[in-house]
């Protein structure tokens, strides 16, 4: 007697952690049913709908033999600890079956395409009005780094954004800046205004004394050049920290 297919509904698949059907896992992904193919989700019903693996998945194009290409996601997710790990570029990509050069460039380029997406908006603002404006552009630009790093947005006196740059390098901790290199900004990018970020690989954005105490020397070489220090933004995990808004500017 032939065998009568089951009538239990299946599961639907949550929005952050969307997968297809454990019988779907066995198939490559053509033969899914439509509504559980990646690319035909994301085109009827827009990126927030697919998974980090599955948004992974269409830039593959395809998996391995016997792993499909949201499977190989998950994989490069878990083998790099984070999102946001996996996105510091190629050096951070960690090795997995079936993403070789040509994936892995593809990732990388799309990667690189979205963090000058941010950095061409912000130079497109007629002015910089808050520090959420630029939250986005700075994460993308520090939060996978495994050390410290002191950046620099340079401003005009409209507070419009004419340049980035990583002005000091520093251990897994710490991480230092020599007056005179922010001051060779300044003048390079001819400055009138800047905003200094710095990262905390541990993942608190909380800044400590020392944070502070760079910040104030900061400040002091500044006011030499009449260039004013708008704020020093801290990234860790989450919502990065605003200095000036937790009054730790001197002001």
């Amino acid at each position: 007697m032939p065998r009568q297919p089951s009538t239990e509904p299946r599961p639907k698949p949550r929005a952050r952690d969307a997968a297809p059907s454990e019988a779907a896992w066995s198939n490559p992904i053509p033969a899914w049913p439509l509504r559980e193919r990646p690319r035909e989700r994301l085109l009827a019903q827009g990126p927030a709908a697919l998974s980090d693996a599955e948004l992974l998945a269409v830039l593959l194009g395809n998996g391995s033999r016997g792993v499909d290409a949201v499977a190989t996601g998950r994989a490069l997710l878990s083998g790099a600890g984070s999102l946001s790990r996996l996105l510091g570029g190629v050096a951070e990509l960690p090795p997995v079956p079936g993403v070789g050069p040509v994936k892995r460039a593809r990732l990388v380029a799309a990667i690189e395409l979205a963090r000058r997406s941010l950095e061409e908006g912000l130079e497109a603002l007629p002015c910089i009005t808050s520090v959420e404006e630029c939250f986005a552009f700075l994460k993308a630009k520090l939060c996978h780094l495994e050390h410290e790093v002191v950046g620099c947005l340079f401003l005009d006196a409209r507070q419009q954004v004419t340049g980035f740059e990583i002005l000091g390098h520093g251990t897994i901790n710490e991480a230092t800046l020599h007056p005179r290199e922010l001051i060779r900004g300044c003048l390079r990018h001819h400055a009138v205004n800047v905003i200094l970020v710095h990262n905390h690989p541990s993942g608190d954005p909380n800044p400590s004394p020392d944070d502070q105490s760079m910040t104030l020397t900061m400040k002091d070489a500044l006011e030499l050049l009449n260039v004013k220090l708008l704020d020093h933004i801290v990234v860790g995990s989450g919502v990065p920290m605003s200095m000036a808004a937790l009054r730790m500017l001197g002001d």
